[in-house]
């Protein structure tokens, strides 16, 4: 009977600590087996400003020396050869009140705006108060790095930097490091900041049609938070072979209590 019951504990152990394959693998089709489906992803909507956003702006005419006063800095090295760090410093912030400052044009606001948006608002008030038609005046706004938080069981924790104009979630994890084994793919909490107020949303990664959601792409200032799975909080393995291992190892203890407190 007593051999039994150890027999029945190793077997449950063994299949309730395990973390499934099915589990672990992205973008699976759970709907179909054996055909080739195409899933479109949900096209992503344009950014709109928010307080502490950092901006690069830079203005270009056919004399460079006609737009020189209004960029922050004299230098002529493009926005790809600056640093995270020297991007703050050299763009241009959202303060508290929603607006820019910058030199010459003063302060303009932008909160709530695309990029695009921006752009052209820039554009049209330097053709306005300082330019001529003629002049060719080409504004670039950007946003000075696609920034994200992502914490939970990741590799590599913190705030990231992309380069990119869109980042989806796949993306944005992979530059992580991947979710680690016993990180739950299945309810990756995204945490959103909108005009209207903080969203919070749960996907499942496991899923293909996960690129249906309107949380695929992320947005900038996204909080990326991954859940532990149970097997974690267990403590009896990852795979097979370490619950088999963490068994004999608790099985052994035993055995060794047990002849202690016999003798």
């Amino acid at each position: 009977m007593t051999k039994n019951c150890f027999y029945l504990l190793l077997i449950s152990t063994f299949f309730t600590s395990c973390i499934p394959v099915k589990d672990l693998v992205y973008l699976q089709d759970k709907e179909t087996t054996g055909t080739k489906t195409t899933v479109s992803a949900v096209e992503s909507k344009p950014y709109r400003l928010q307080v502490n956003d950092v901006l690069s702006v830079d203005i270009k005419a056919i004399d460079p020396k006609l737009v020189a006063i209004f960029k922050a800095t004299e230098t002529e090295n493009s926005n790809l050869s600056k640093s995270e760090s020297q991007l703050y410093f050299s763009g241009f912030t959202v303060d508290d009140h929603g607006n820019i400052r910058m030199p010459i044009l003063g302060e303009i606001n932008v909160i709530g705006y695309t990029l695009e948006e921006v752009r052209l608002k820039i554009e049209k008030k330097l053709l306005e108060e300082y330019f001529k038609t003629e002049a060719n005046i080409f504004v670039t706004v950007k946003l000075a790095g696609f920034r994200y938080t992502i914490n939970g069981e990741v590799v590599e924790t913190g705030t990231k930097t992309l380069f990119k104009e869109n980042v989806n979630i796949m993306e944005a994890i992979a530059n992580a490091g991947d979710i680690t084994t016993v990180g739950n793919r299945k309810a990756v909490t995204v945490i959103r900041q909108t005009p209207t107020g903080v969203q919070m949303n749960d996907i499942d990664l496991t899923d293909v049609n996960v690129m249906k959601s309107p949380y695929y792409y992320l947005q900038p200032n996204d909080y990326v938070y991954v859940k532990p799975l149970k097997q974690k909080t267990w403590g009896t393995g990852q795979t097979g072979i370490q619950s088999i291992g963490t068994i004999i190892t608790l099985l052994s203890l035993a055995t060794t209590v047990y002849l202690l407190l016999k003798n």
